[in-house]
Formats: C-alpha cells, structure tokens, sequence
C-alpha cells in the first residue's frame, strides 16, 4: 500500500455521493488529519459538481470498475452507496487489495458480514462499517454514567429514534424490494441495535412489531425492538417515521438512579448545513437546556434529578481511528463481526415481526 509514510496523507476513494456520501463522509474524511479525499465515485452531473465546489482538487471516476484499474494509487475506499451493492463492491475493493470502510448496514445477512470478514482476513486488509452514533453526544454521556456508576446496575435501556414524517420521500430507502435492503429496522435499526450491544454485549432473546404505517409505503416506517441481553439487561429500541409526538431519546433506569435526554446530537444538523468539524470549536457540543437529568423517583418533566452536562459528539473520531489502524495496524473503531452480530438481531427482529413471537438467538 503506497502513501504511509508519517506526513503523506493516506487517500481516500469515496463510492458514493448521496446523503451518506456528502453529509457524512466526505467532510469527515476532509476534516481528518492524516487523511485525503483523492476520488469520488459518481456518474452524476449534479453531484460532481455539488462536491467540485466543496472539495476542488477531487478526482472523480464514473464507476468502481474505474477505481480498480488504479487500486495503488489510493489506500481506503468508503462505501457510501446503496445498501445493496455493499457486499459486491466492498468484495471487489478487498479482492482488488484495498482496505474498505462500509457505510452501515455492511450486508443485508450476518452470513454475507462474516464472508467479507474472512475475506478482509485472508488479505491482510482492514475492513470496518461506519457506526457513526457511537460518538453521538448522548450516547457517550449514557457510556459515561454507567462507566461511572451514576446509575447503579442498569436494568432497561430505552433508545428512541423517532422522526414525524408522514410524507413518503421517495427512493430506495423506502423500497419494499428486498434486494433494496430498506425500511427503518435495517436503517435507523442498525444504529438503535449497534448502540445496545455496544453498551451490553451480546443478545439472546428477541421480539419486534414492524409495521407499515403510511398510505403508499412498501415497508416497514414504524418499528419497535425488544432485546433481552445475556446479562439480564433489557433494551427497547423505537425507530419510527410516525411519532407525532417525539419521545425521549434515551431513558435509561438502574438500580439506584436513572438518566432521561431529550433531543438528537446536534452533529448531523451541522453537517447538512454545512458546519465543518475542523473550523468549528464548539463542534459537538450541546446547550445547557438539552442536558438529561439524572435522578430516583423524580420526573425530569418538572425538574427532578440534576442536571448531566451532555458529552461533546464526536463524529470525526471515527476516521481518526480509521487512520490510525491503517498506519499502526490497530483494530478498527468498528468491526465487521460486531456489525454481523447486530445483523443478526436485526434478522431475527424481522423474523419475530413477521411471525409474531419471541426468537431466541445464540449469544
């Protein structure tokens, strides 16, 4: 792999420039030190020139294919496409000796996941799916209190990630084709889902109630999880398009305290529009009247519990983790069998949905 040395930046090919690929990735691969946006892969005329006035020194190339005829000349794609070329293009980029970040879901299966674990392994080549609510601001304040024991043994984790859009958008998102891998339990789910496992390990029991809730939609808009962890902890994850009234973000109740936030990292709301993590100082970061409140038998509603200052969000840690597993030979920040182990709820989810009963999975 060329381009390692201490002061070259490693280069970057980006497959991909819808919302993942222009919101997300390609200003926090811009924004990393020791990273560089080399190439983007778009046919589309509209799209090449969104990123040509961001980002003037990219190359651009129409297809993949164009990609692996020069594989030495880059040292990281990101796949930042539609969920089902994933698995062919991630596939094709570890066989053309690149390392490979995948946007999630990394595959529609935990199979597929694993085979393109084992690939990345027989190459010798890093392979990791980008997770970024790991490093939402609340998520790593929940990560914190627990760390800290402000909440005694956790006993249920509540996650909420609810929007109030009764329009269709449009799209593959919102396809009911299979092949398309969309709906909510495999979008919004894949964070809901990673999140939980991320804070107490592996699942072993599952139940799911998706429905379809909008005139006209193909698959499943309003979703809810319930996961029983093998520690005893019990998680209940809602994604949803349908809330017309928003719930907590996270409400989380242990055997001493609880913790209840409100509200969504600010994070993504910067990015679209336009706020870069490298010029920002306060990035991140969250007013005092967004904080949660930590207390035991107070409502949060009226005042009660203490007011928890939010930790900072910190997306651009990912691709800094990136960079430094590239150049050291670290782990990834996120790994391909942690990402097919919440596939693996994630099926089972589906299956409980659609039979209507509690599917157990191997922990």
């Amino acid at each position: 792999m060329t381009g390692t040395g201490p002061r070259t930046p490693l280069r970057v090919g980006l497959v991909g420039y819808g919302l993942a690929g222009s919101v997300f990735h390609a200003p926090l691969i811009a924004a990393t030190e020791g990273l560089a946006l080399d190439t983007i892969v778009t046919s589309n005329p509209e799209r090449r020139e969104q990123a040509r006035a961001e980002f003037p020194d990219v190359r651009f190339a129409a297809t993949p294919d164009e990609v692996w005829e020069r594989a030495g000349e880059l040292d990281l794609i990101v796949i930042a496409s539609p969920n089902k070329t994933h698995v062919p293009i991630a596939t094709a980029a570890l066989k053309a000796g690149l390392p490979v970040v995948v946007d999630k879901p990394i595959a529609g299966t935990a199979a597929e996941a694993r085979e393109l674990a084992a690939l990345a392994e027989e190459r010798g080549l890093l392979l990791s799916v980008f997770q970024n609510r790991r490093w939402d601001n609340d998520f790593r304040t929940v990560q914190k209190l627990i760390a800290d024991g402000e909440l005694g043994d956790v006993l249920r984790f509540e996650s909420r990630f609810e929007r109030w859009r009764p329009q269709l958008k449009g799209g593959w998102r919102e396809s009911g084709d299979p092949q398309e891998i969309g709906g909510l339990l495999y979008d919004l789910g894949s964070h809901v889902v990673d999140q939980a496992l991320t804070l107490f390990g592996p699942v072993v029991r599952v139940y799911a109630e998706a429905d379809v809730r909008r005139p006209g939609a193909e698959t499943d808009d309003d979703t809810f999880i319930a996961l029983t962890h093998a520690n005893g902890v019990r998680s209940h994850l809602h994604v949803s398009a349908m809330t017309a009234q928003l719930g907590p973000r996270f409400r989380v109740l242990g055997s001493t305290a609880g913790y209840v936030k409100y509200g969504l990292d600010p994070q993504e709301t910067a990015l679209r529009d336009g706020t870069r993590p490298d010029s920002d100082p306060s990035w991140g970061t969250e007013p005092e009247s967004l904080w949660g409140r930590v207390g035991a038998g107070e409502s949060p509603l009226t005042g009660g519990g203490r007011p928890v200052e939010t930790v900072p969000g910190d997306y651009p840690a990912y691709y800094a983790a990136i960079a430094t597993a590239l150049r050291e030979g670290t782990a990834p920040p996120v790994t391909a069998h942690e990402a097919a182990a919440a596939l693996e709820v994630l099926e089972a989810a589906r299956r409980s949905a659609r039979e209507g009963n509690t599917v157990e999975v191997s922990a």
